[in-house]
């Protein structure tokens, strides 16, 4: 059981506390609801470009990181379609140096033509090297609107085009900031060797006189229901052929996320699941194969993949898995496949609590989802997945109608 305690400021910041006085550290994690999704289809990649604007100097402080290696800290940040998530680490006894400089950079960055350029630069350079010039690396810009026709999950987070952040204005930024990060579009959470009180004394006052803000009112449009079989063929030079099939799943908060999450466990984790023996090991057809949900906010996608070995055709290897999505939607998984999954999750879960830093951010999505407390429900809702529960997620996800494929072919 995790200990949690929790205050809401005035303007809306919700601060979560957690103590853990095994180390003598503390984490301080940011996140803001804001994400690509947030974005305008003609101007995507702000929520991963402020990510980089974040640590480009604040109103009144030009330096993030020297500040904080100052006093033995560290941090880092990641953004995804729904969040941008900040942290840091530092000894708990320095613990206010990490709310002086969270809180500069929640009220105001150092908006400036040279760190734009700057960081636009970073952020280009990073597109091009992870995305354009990289083996399969486009990957996410050919599958993302494959798989959605209206929702703004049809864009990765780097973006859609690179000249939407070629083009990014001042204006455009200073907007995006103004109406997605703000302390009541926020989780502040406090894990390490902390006393509650004295973690809400500084919330209070460091953030606390940051005003409330009016956030971006847009209403994300939802996604239709896939009606058709979608697929899409490239060829491009890389190793290897490699198939991507995705079916549309729920959301995050969905009662049978956890039963669509240990499906894809049977399917694919660890080299004794199903694909992995069957696909792999016995048949030889693919060197790796992959089964994972993405839990996204919003409805998502369970994605399947494979990456074939010389010989293998296309239409073997698009066969051979649909003979083991079949196979998983037809005949109940036995007790003992079951309790297998179920076990590993179990220790990961557990083993995923012993960092205080990774329950700083699990307590910060819990608690941006619904309440930190439902933490402590996750082993439990594992537990309750049935196979008769698993038999009707998988007839109701694996339809040829729910259905995009990426063939992704090797011109060498």
């Amino acid at each position: 059981m995790i200990n949690i305690e929790k205050r809401t400021l005035s303007n809306g910041l919700r601060v979560v506390v957690h103590v853990d006085k095994s180390t003598p550290l503390a984490a301080v994690n940011l996140l803001y609801n804001v994400g690509s999704k947030n974005e305008q289809a003609d101007k995507t990649g702000f929520a991963h470009l402020f990510e980089h604007l974040m640590f480009g100097g604040s109103k009144n402080i030009p330096s993030y990181d020297t500040p904080l290696q100052m006093v033995g800290g560290d941090n880092n940040a990641w953004t995804s379609c729904d969040i941008t998530n900040y942290y840091l680490t530092l000894p708990a006894a320095n613990l206010e140096t990490g709310f002086w400089l969270e809180s500069d950079r929640m009220l105001e960055l150092d908006f400036s033509e040279k760190s734009l350029e700057v960081q636009r630069k970073v952020v280009i350079e990073e597109f091009k090297q992870r995305y354009l010039n990289q083996p399969y690396g486009d990957i996410p810009l050919l599958l993302s609107p494959l798989a959605y026709k209206v929702h703004p999950y049809q864009w990765p987070t780097i973006g859609k085009d690179i000249s939407h952040i070629e083009n990014a204005t001042l204006d455009d930024v200073k907007s995006f900031f103004y109406s997605h990060y703000a302390p009541n579009n926020a989780v502040l959470c406090v894990s390490g060797n902390v006393k509650p009180d004295k973690v809400f004394q500084l919330a209070e006052k460091w953030f606390g006189d940051i005003p409330y803000r009016e956030l971006d009112a847009k209403e994300i449009p939802l996604e239709p229901k896939q009606l058709e079989e979608r697929q899409l063929e490239v060829e491009r030079k890389v190793p290897a052929d490699m198939i991507y099939k995705v079916f549309h799943i729920g959301q995050r908060t969905d009662d049978d996320f956890y039963t669509v999450d240990l499906l894809s466990d049977v399917l694919s984790n660890g080299p004794s699941a199903r694909m992995n023996q069957s696909l792999v090991k016995e048949q030889q057809l693919f060197s790796e194969v992959n089964a994972y949900i993405s839990g996204d906010h919003h409805p998502g996608l369970f994605t399947v993949t494979g990456r074939l070995l010389p010989g293998t055709t296309m239409e073997k290897a698009e066969e051979a898995i649909q003979v083991e999505l079949d196979k998983i939607s037809s005949d109940m998984v036995s007790d003992y496949e079951l309790q297998k999954v179920k076990n590993k999750i179990e220790s990961s879960l557990v083993f995923s609590e012993i960092s205080f830093l990774n329950k700083a951010m699990n307590l910060a999505s819990f608690e941006l989802l619904s309440q930190a407390e439902d933490i402590n429900d996750e082993v439990n809702k594992y537990r309750a997945v049935t196979a008769q529960g698993l038999l009707d997620c998988a007839q109701k996800t694996f339809r040829p109608t729910n259905s995009s494929t990426l063939y992704y072919r090797s011109s060498q």
